[in-house]
């Protein structure tokens, strides 16, 4: 399965926007099956982007994460790619470019992007 930046953003921002610091326990984004958001959870554990637990089984077709919240980075990668103009912006620049990116360049475009919003060297 490939990894989707756009998935893992939903996730994100969905964690973020849960009532209380706690992941919700029934975790859905609409377009896409059980086994893309736990994988996705899975590697977002994994990047630090959020805490949880890898639920894999012997019956399992892949890893499953299952999370319990966002980390700092987590914050940290919410707050650059909230703003929806951004985010279409940075992932229209990774389309021109070949149309992959890892989560540490594309947080960094996103960070160059705020930046020359605000004005910022």
């Amino acid at each position: 399965m490939k990894r989707d930046m756009e998935l893992i953003r939903k996730l994100v921002l969905k964690l973020e926007d849960a009532p209380t610091s706690f992941a919700p326990g029934n975790l859905s984004v609409e377009g896409y099956t059980h086994e893309q958001i736990g994988y996705h959870a899975y590697l977002m554990i994994q990047a630090g982007l959020a805490t949880g637990a890898d639920v894999q089984t012997m019956g399992s077709s892949g890893h499953i994460g299952i999370l319990t919240g966002l980390t700092w980075a987590g914050h940290e990668f919410a707050d650059s790619a909230r703003d929806e103009k951004r985010w279409k912006q940075a992932m229209g620049i990774v389309q021109q470019k070949g149309g992959s990116v890892t989560l540490s360049v594309l947080t960094d475009l996103l960070t160059t992007l705020a930046k020359n919003a605000l004005g910022l060297p």
